[in-house]
């Protein structure tokens, strides 16, 4: 019961990650704002939750771990429910930056629960079950979000979190045992201030870099300066406080610290992948907005199928070798995703997705088993928080980063196809539909020269993507397989 209350927890969190996107242009309406202003609804949950992602390990110490577990559940159930009822942007932008301040604990504390509740040889399985919760989340977004949106309204994209939360702090109430805490730990404000400042210079600088055009603009530049300062001074005061933010003990695992720079280049992946197919589908494909939904839904179903298989096998086997598997058949489902055209057969699509969803599957569970087998139960909490942190930021630089790519490719791409169309070509003098000397002619021509554009500049997305992965696998080589025996025995929760 804990566990399964743990995974609706955990659930919660990765659903809202991307559950909201589809909606935007509802929302948009209905608040009667622009594009850049209705994206603050994303960015202000993104960046709240990942400010507060970095002090969940002392809130657990200091106050117990079940009873920030439970206040974070109900919280953000409070204000998912107040996003649904928002009469203005101001106030779902405001509600949105609530939900994501409490929903930064869910996913940490659920796996530090996992892995405390369950003995060593069952961690395997746990950290399965655990990770369905957080990669499926993300994918189902986009098609329960559609779903939601044509056949009811927006609004019920956060009222669906109600019973959902409700259940998940009750199953916690009632069986999780109390955790003891520690009323004498100082919270460490000078190294949050300067780790806030970090991130939320970072994110406002991906999130407005592409509308701004990026270091022209005096904003970024600003942003860029205080995401860098931040993280230096963070670091500086790390190694150098007397009592840290997170303690640098964390970072003498040499798993644990191999884990968390793959953590990010898979988080890279996890979102900036999914981005990239949804207005494929929709913009270039024509699929309409519930059938996109449906296509990438499989994806999910590979992600199933090998979380199930490698939570066994990962502690039978050497479980470098699943990760690396894993990112193997990232490549191949990218590299053959450079292909695609817009009438690309809807087998090899939705095969692709499924090919593409296992390989994720097979990298995050192995992952998570690694980097956490070897880490004192003390650190577990303060450790997931970091990693969920830095998936966290991975996911924001690689949509940041493919989008634009994708923008400034097609720019280029359309000008390099504009240059050969000229009214003395005779091919296009050939076929009338595309005669540039009348007016039909040439907006035919546009939209056929934009489309071409769009479609090439995908591919190199696609390579890009392929570029990223490809290195990660050299990681897998910097993490040891804990010999039978010597991972660290879960602790009760006291």
């Amino acid at each position: 019961m804990i566990t399964a209350a743990a995974i609706g927890a955990t659930l919660l969190q990765s659903l809202d990650q991307t559950i909201a996107n589809v909606a935007l242009p509802y929302m948009q309406g209905s608040f009667s704002a622009s594009f850049d202003e209705i994206t603050w609804v994303l960015t202000s949950y993104i960046t709240a939750a990942a400010i507060m992602t970095a002090p969940v390990g002392w809130l657990a110490t200091r106050f117990g771990r079940k009873r920030l577990f439970i206040v974070s559940i109900i919280a953000f159930t409070m204000t998912s429910m107040l996003c649904g009822a928002a009469q203005s942007l101001a106030q779902i932008v405001a509600f949105r930056l609530l939900q994501g301040m409490f929903s930064a604990a869910l996913v940490p504390l659920s796996q530090a629960t996992l892995l405390d509740i369950y003995p060593t040889e069952r961690r395997g399985f746990a950290m399965a079950i655990w990770g369905m919760g957080v990669m499926i989340g993300p994918i189902m977004g986009p098609t329960l979000g559609g779903y939601l949106t044509e056949y009811y309204d927006w609004r019920w994209v956060f009222y669906i979190n109600l019973p959902f939360g409700l259940l998940a702090a009750a199953g916690l109430i009632i069986f999780l045992p109390d955790a003891r805490d520690d009323n004498g730990l100082r919270f460490d404000w000078l190294g949050f201030a300067v780790l806030s400042t970090g991130i939320a210079g970072l994110q406002l600088m991906l999130d407005r870099g592409q509308d701004q055009d990026w270091f022209s603009s005096r904003e970024i530049i600003i942003e860029a300066i205080l995401a860098g300062l931040g993280l230096y001074l963070f670091v500086v005061h790390l190694f150098s406080a007397h009592q840290p933010l997170l303690r640098p003990t964390l970072f003498r695992d040499r798993n644990f610290v191999s884990g968390l720079v793959l953590m990010f280049a898979v988080g890279t992946l996890l979102v900036s992948s999914l981005s990239l197919m949804t207005p494929w589908l929709q913009v270039l494909s024509n699929y309409p907005v519930e059938t996109a939904g449906l296509v990438m839904a499989p994806r999910g179903l590979g992600n199933f199928v090998a979380i199930m298989i490698s939570g066994r096998l990962a502690t039978r086997m050497d479980a470098r070798y699943l990760a690396g598997a894993g990112l193997i058949l990232l490549c191949l489902s990218f590299y053959i995703m450079t292909g695609w055209t817009p009438d690309v057969a809807e087998r090899t699509l939705v095969l692709t997705i499924v090919l593409q969803g296992f390989g994720l599957g097979l990298v995050f569970m192995p992952l998570q088993i690694l980097a956490f087998a070897t880490l004192a139960p003390a650190l577990r909490t303060e450790g997931a928080a970091l990693f969920a942190l830095l998936r966290n930021i991975g996911a924001a630089i690689g949509v940041s980063v493919t989008s634009t790519v994708l923008a400034r490719n097609t720019q280029a791409l359309r000008e390099m196809i504009g240059a050969t169309l000229t009214p003395f070509n005779r091919a296009l003098l050939a076929v009338q539909a595309f005669n540039p000397g009348t007016r039909d002619g040439m907006a035919l021509l546009d939209q056929v020269v934009n489309r071409q554009a769009s479609i090439t500049a995908y591919t190199d997305d696609y390579m890009l993507l392929i570029a990223t992965t490809l290195p990660a696998v050299l990681l897998l080589l910097l993490m040891r397989r804990p010999p039978p025996g010597t991972a660290v025995d879960a602790d009760p929760i006291e």
